[in-house]
């Protein structure tokens, strides 16, 4: 699998209790006379599960675009492990996307006309890894998460639910050190939901990801440890959260439901080799 990169760190303000990893200083973007983020400044730690939370409008997706080095913001600052992503090309930074982080859409975005395995490998195809290599991989990130007989089927033979699991597996393949969801369960019912979003933030915990989710729904932010409400581009609020009893703290603390029982455990397994 794609080893993350080693980059020496420098200390840039974050939340406290958290090693800062990503952060923002003072950022705005403005798409025509629409000013989407009016100042902000953030700092999310390594490890750290944040919700950035707010209406239609607020701002939200602009900034994890921003953090996610998608989009460059006009002022002000966007740094990754205290290097700013506002100086790297758009090469450099479509390269950091493929090798630091991963994405889960609210639809999966999964490619329809390939099967589980080969979406899920995709990622580390496109950063050099050998065609079975990544097979391989994808094949172990499958198994773990409990969807081994599903790795053959195309996104249109699954359910809502199997499909963004498999997204999920295809954002955690490669190790990521971040991963940014946009309304991951937003197009599901509220079980699947559930699932889906206890699935995301174990995986994530459990491997020491940090993990930014945007949404506007209050029940899905609380799986998250933190809470940042933005409003007319602005932080409103920023505060840690309580998280659901389900998700607990670590491995010990997991105790999954349904279908995400055998994959908690096989990706503490994973994780601990």
């Amino acid at each position: 699998m794609i080893q993350a990169q080693s980059y020496s760190q420098t200390q840039i303000q974050a939340h406290p209790q958290s090693a800062p990893l990503l952060a923002t200083h003072d950022i705005t973007k403005s798409f025509g006379t629409v000013r989407a983020l009016a100042g902000v400044s953030i700092g999310i730690g390594a490890g750290d599960s944040v919700a950035i939370m707010g209406p239609s409008g607020s701002g939200k997706s602009t900034l994890l675009h921003c953090l996610s080095g998608v989009l460059v913001p006009e002022q002000g600052t966007v740094d990754f492990d205290g290097h700013p992503l506002s100086r790297l090309s758009d090469k450099k930074r479509s390269h950091l996307r493929l090798s630091q982080f991963g994405f889960v859409f609210q639809d999966g975005q999964l490619l329809p006309e390939l099967p589980a395995r080969e979406n899920v490998a995709l990622p580390l195809m496109l950063t050099g890894t050998s065609r079975g290599q990544a097979l391989k991989a994808a094949d172990d990130m499958i198994g773990r998460i409990g969807l081994a007989d599903l790795r053959d089927r195309r996104p249109g033979d699954m359910s809502g639910g199997q499909a963004q699991r498999i997204a999920i597996a295809r954002a955690m393949v490669g190790r990521p050190r971040v991963v940014f969801a946009d309304e991951p369960s937003g197009a599901l019912d509220q079980a699947s939901g559930h699932e889906v979003m206890q699935l995301l933030t174990t995986t994530c915990q459990i491997s020491g990801t940090s993990l930014v989710v945007v949404t506007h729904d209050i029940n899905v932010a609380r799986w998250c440890s933190r809470l940042i409400e933005i409003r007319d581009g602005l932080v409103h609020a920023d505060r840690r959260m309580q998280m659901p009893e389900s998700q607990g703290s670590g491995t010990n603390g997991f105790k999954p439901t349904g279908a995400t029982d055998a994959a908690g455990a096989a990706v503490a397994e994973g994780s601990n080799r």
